[in-house]
C-alpha cells in the first residue's frame, strides 16, 4: 500500500465548523504540526486560542503552566477558563490616589459599557508612576455583578438611604452619596457612563456640583488627552483630560486577564437629603415600538412556529419586543425590520428567547452579544441549542400554551390553585 497522506474532507469540514459537536476534538489532535502532503511539516495557525466571550479571539497562557490543563483542546479551554483557571489577583494595599467609577447597574447586573468603563480606570489607574486603585460605586442592588472580576480595587456598595431605595430615579440621594466619595476619596477622576440609564444625568450632576467642565461621549483618554464625539457622531474633539469624563461604549477593552479585592469601603457620613424629585416608577411601553436593537427582552420565531396568533399572545402576555430569523420574514410572517442577525438587526437583548429556530451562522452573529439565551427546539442537536445557556427541548406550540396559561394565570393573580400543573404539564414546561 502506498504510505502517501491522504486528506479525509469530512475532517476537514469539521475544523472548519467550529459549531459541529465534534469540532473541539479534531482541533486538539491537529494542534500540533502535521506533515502535509508533500512531506512538509506544516502549523495550523487557527488552532491556536479560543473565541471570548466578547469574540475576541483569545490566547491561554496559563494552561501551559498548570499541568492539569495541558490536555483540554482550545475550545475547551475557552468555555471553562473562567471556573477552571485561576487568574492572577492584584492588590493594592495603599493607593497614592483613586478613579471612581460610578456603573449603571441596569437590572442590577454591571452592563458590558459598565466593564469597558472599569477597563479604562485601570489604563488610568496605571499610567502614572503612582500606584491608583479603581473604586467601582454601586448605588441600587447588585445581583450579578462581579466586581472582582471587572477590575474593581475598592467597592462602594448602597443599596438605600436614608429609607430610599437607590435603585429607582433619586438622583438627589445618588449625588450625596458621590459627595461622601468626594470628601474621604477625593478621587483624581470620575468615570460614568454616558448613556440614558442615569450615568449621563448622575455625572453631569456631579461635575455642576464640584464645579468641573466634564468631558462628554468621550471614547479615547488618558491621563493627559481626550477624544470626545461630537457633531452627530461626525467630529471628533480633543481636549485635556477632566477630571469627569462621561465614556461612551468601547471605550475600552474590559478587564480579563486579571483578579482585584473589590475591598468594601465603609463611608463615615453622607449629607442628609432633602429630596424634591419623587418617583412615580416606570411607565408602560408597548413592546412592539420597541426597536429590537434597544429591545431588553426579546421572543424570536423562527421556521418551528406553527400558530402565530400564539406566539404574539405570548409575547405580549410576557412584555417581550418580537423578533423572527430570517426564514420566518420570507415567508411574510413577519415585517423585515423584526429580522434578527447579520443580514438585519444587531441585537444586545438580557434574555433572548429563540423559538423553532435552528441557529443559521448569521443568527448566531446577530445575537453575540445577548447575555442569556434561552432556545426551544424538537432539534437537540442544533447549532441553537449549543449556543443558548437554557434549552428546552420539545414541540414550540405545546410549550407555549403552557407559557401563556401560567403568564395569565400570574397576571389574573388567582394564586396558586391557578398554576398547579399536572405531571405531563410540568414535563411540558
Amino acid at each position: 500500500m502506498s504510505e502517501a497522506p491522504r486528506r479525509d474532507p469530512r475532517a476537514e469540514w469539521i475544523l472548519r465548523n467550529r459549531l459541529h459537536p465534534e469540532h473541539d476534538v479534531l482541533v486538539a489532535a491537529h494542534s500540533g504540526p502535521t506533515r502535509g502532503p508533500t512531506g512538509l511539516l506544516r502549523k495550523n495557525p487557527h488552532a491556536v486560542g479560543f473565541i471570548g466571550p466578547q469574540g475576541i479571539k483569545r490566547i491561554d497562557r496559563s494552561a501551559g503552566l498548570s499541568g492539569g490543563a495541558s490536555g483540554l483542546s482550545s475550545g475547551a479551554r475557552g468555555r471553562s477558563a473562567s471556573t477552571e483557571v485561576e487568574l492572577p489577583l492584584h492588590r493594592v494595599e495603599h493607593p497614592d490616589f483613586y478613579v471612581a467609577v460610578v456603573v449603571d447597574l441596569v437590572a442590577g447586573r454591571l452592563s458590558s459599557h459598565d466593564r469597558d468603563i472599569l477597563g479604562q480606570a485601570r489604563i488610568l489607574a496605571k499610567g502614572s508612576e503612582e500606584q491608583g486603585a479603581v473604586v467601582a460605586v454601586a448605588l441600587g442592588e447588585a445581583r450579578e455583578a462581579n466586581f472582582e472580576a471587572a477590575g474593581a480595587d475598592r467597592l462602594v456598595s448602597l443599596t438605600e438611604l436614608q429609607g430610599q431605595s437607590l435603585s429607582g430615579y433619586c438622583p438627589e440621594h445618588k449625588l450625596a452619596v458621590l459627595e461622601a466619595v468626594e470628601a474621604e476619596l477625593s478621587p483624581r477622576f470620575w468615570l460614568f457612563p454616558d448613556s440614558i440609564h442615569g450615568g449621563a444625568d448622575l455625572g453631569s450632576r456631579l461635575a455642576a456640583r464640584l464645579g468641573e467642565r466634564p468631558a462628554v461621549h468621550a471614547w479615547k483618554v488618558d491621563a493627559q488627552q481626550t477624544v470626545c464625539r461630537g457633531g452627530s457622531q461626525l467630529t471628533d474633539w480633543h481636549r485635556p483630560t477632566a477630571r469627569v469624563l462621561l465614556l461612551a461604549e468601547e471605550c475600552a477593552l474590559p478587564v480579563d486577564e486579571t483578579r482585584h479585592e473589590a475591598r468594601p469601603i465603609e463611608l463615615a457620613s453622607i449629607p442628609e437629603v432633602s429630596a424634591l424629585i419623587e418617583d412615580l416608577g416606570q411607565v408602560d411601553v408597548d413592546p412592539s415600538k420597541i426597536a429590537l436593537g434597544e429591545a431588553e427582552f426579546i421572543l424570536s420565531a423562527g421556521n418551528g412556529i406553527r400558530d402565530w396568533d400564539q406566539f404574539h399572545a405570548v409575547a405580549t402576555a410576557l412584555g417581550a419586543t418580537e423578533g423572527a430569523s430570517r426564514v420566518a420574514v420570507d415567508d411574510g410572517h413577519m415585517p423585515r425590520n423584526r429580522q434578527v442577525g447579520a443580514t438585519g438587526t444587531w441585537v444586545t437583548a438580557r434574555v433572548y428567547v429563540a423559538i423553532g429556530i435552528s441557529g443559521a451562522i448569521q443568527h448566531l452573529q446577530g445575537i453575540g452579544q445577548c447575555d442569556k439565551v434561552v432556545a426551544i427546539n424538537l432539534d437537540d442537536s442544533c447549532d441553537m441549542i449549543k449556543r443558548a445557556d437554557l434549552s428546552v427541548i420539545g414541540d414550540s406550540q405545546a410549550i407555549l400554551g403552557e407559557l401563556l396559561r401560567l403568564a395569565e394565570a400570574r397576571q389574573g393573580g388567582t394564586g396558586d390553585a391557578a398554576i398547579d400543573l399536572t405531571e405531563e404539564a410540568r414535563h411540558v414546561a
